[in-house]
Order: structure tokens, then C-alpha cells, then sequence
């Protein structure tokens, strides 16, 4: 779980690399931004589930559905705390992020 994580936010940071190149230090502090929207509370998320994990009776379905329920709560106040309180944003670059960081545990699917 948490090599996903570490995936996604050097994801984010490549991303980000490549959005200051093309559009200065707002795109890059965007697309970091948007890739932390997702990496945050994806790190929180698996946290929550390795405690729960070591802990008698291991994890159960209700901790897992609440840990999403507060996962996707938190990515949705983060995205929309961002766009309230950055007023240089680049949404090109945040969404951009966001996708990338989102989707990138598909390069772990492919690397074996």
C-alpha cells in the first residue's frame, strides 16, 4: 500500500516538474497541489488500513468503507480548498496532476 503511495507522489512530483517548465512556478505549484489532493489521502487511507491491520481480529469491511467514505471527503475538501485559497491556479496542471497521481498504480500492474 505504501509503495503505491510513494508512487503517486513521485508521480506527482515529475508532473509537476514538467508543469514549471511550460508554465512557471504557478503550474508547478499547482500540479503539485492537485498530485497532493490525491496522494494525501490516499497515505492516510492506507495508514488507517496497516494499523487495522496489525491490531486482533485484523481489518474489518466497516473500517475499509468508512476509511473510503474519509478518503474521498478529504480529496474533495483538498481540491476544493486549493481552488478557494490559490489564486494563481493553473487547473490544467492541477487536474493534470491529479489524473496522474490517481492513476499511476497502473505502472506497478505492468512492472513484473
Amino acid at each position: 500500500m505504501l509503495r503505491v503511495v510513494l508512487l503517486q507522489f513521485i508521480a506527482t512530483l515529475v508532473v509537476s516538474l514538467i508543469s514549471g517548465a511550460l508554465a512557471g512556478i504557478p503550474g508547478f505549484l499547482s500540479a503539485l497541489l492537485g498530485g497532493l489532493c490525491c496522494v494525501v489521502p490516499n497515505g492516510l487511507f492506507a495508514l488507517r488500513l496497516f494499523a487495522a491491520s496489525r491490531k486482533p481480529g485484523g481489518a474489518n469491511p466497516i473500517s475499509f468503507f468508512i476509511g473510503e467514505f474519509v478518503k474521498i471527503a478529504l480529496t474533495v475538501t483538498l481540491l476544493g480548498a486549493v481552488a478557494w485559497l490559490y489564486h494563481d491556479l493553473n487547473w490544467l496542471a492541477l487536474i493534470a496532476a491529479f489524473v496522474v497521481a490517481l492513476k499511476s498504480y497502473i505502472i506497478l500492474l505492468f512492472r513484473h
